[in-house]
């Protein structure tokens, strides 16, 4: 089945109900265990390598070793961290985002086993939620890990999602007041694809054109980040359509680049296929690529 949709141009576009379907669930994301909340997430936990197995730490290195922990970090001291978390009385780095933001960093690279995808995030939501009831409620971080894990525990449940759309948003717009720049302006590149995928009024949230203004602040403020060049050209043919395929072009020629250098060289494969859909559906052939590297 093709559904057609207009664009803000007045132009109109073909997608096939799948490829509907998958962008419309693929940033509904919800609430973790709550008592305001009427759904729940899986309790379970990820078991992780023994402690023994772990170098020795005090709660003061993690602190310090935190702010180094990104996308290229090791699973082993990952699930070590979260490990010491778990085994820790109550302190004040629960209170932090840490324990959300060392999930997320599992649930992110883990992509082969969905169960243990959702567990990493769920338990993400659970270390967010246990921040927020102590001193966290000023930390813009927390609000942005809270949403990301969230999302990655609900992408395949879209009835869930949608019940529990507006703590998403809301989290988000938390997150963007008070830490703008968390993971490479994050906040913007995940409210705008919110506002890009959902449908719109009078049955969804979507808008467009709110999409694009989030996006362009994302790689303003951060075009270091390969997505944020990608989404951000996936917004312009969406939005605008072929008057910007130039500015599309050189957005994911960019993002191409961006993801051949070695910082982002370990997520590339998971984001090549994000930079393949837009250059597929605006007919864009990048030079010395091909679709699948």
């Amino acid at each position: 089945m093709v559904v057609r949709y207009i664009n803000r141009r007045g132009t109109c576009r073909n997608t096939s109900m799948k490829n509907l379907f998958l962008q419309i669930t693929g940033f509904f994301l919800l609430c973790f265990l709550h008592s305001s909340c009427t759904v729940s997430l899986p309790k379970e936990v990820v078991p992780l390598e023994p402690m023994y197995k772990c170098p020795e730490r005090t709660l003061e290195q993690l602190e310090k070793n935190a702010p180094l922990f990104n996308l290229n970090t090791d699973t082993f001291t990952l699930q070590c961290a979260l490990s010491f978390l778990r085994n820790s009385k109550r302190v004040p780095i629960h209170h932090t985002s840490l324990g959300s933001h060392i999930c997320f960093l599992l649930a992110d690279r883990t992509n082969t086993d969905q169960i243990r995808r959702e567990r990493f995030a769920s338990e993400g939501v659970y270390w967010a939620e246990i921040a927020l009831t102590g001193d966290g409620k000023e930390d813009g971080d927390i609000y942005y890990y809270l949403a990301v894990n969230l999302g990655i525990s609900v992408k395949e449940h879209m009835a869930l999602a949608l019940k529990n759309l507006d703590r998403l948003v809301s989290s988000l717009e938390i997150a963007i007041e008070l830490s703008p720049d968390v993971n490479y302006g994050g906040p913007f590149r995940v409210l705008g694809m919110l506002y890009l995928k959902a449908p719109p009024w009078p049955r969804g949230i979507g808008d467009g054109d709110r999409a694009l203004e989030l996006l362009h602040k994302a790689v303003q403020r951060h075009p270091e980040h390969p997505k944020n060049q990608i989404f951000h050209a996936q917004a312009l043919w969406e939005v605008e359509g072929e008057e910007k395929k130039k500015e599309i072009r050189n957005y994911l020629e960019e993002g191409l680049k961006l993801m051949n250098q070695e910082h982002w060289k370990s997520a590339k494969e998971r984001w090549i296929d994000d930079l393949n859909y837009v250059a597929k559906e605006a007919d864009i052939k990048l030079p010395g690529y091909t679709e699948i590297e």
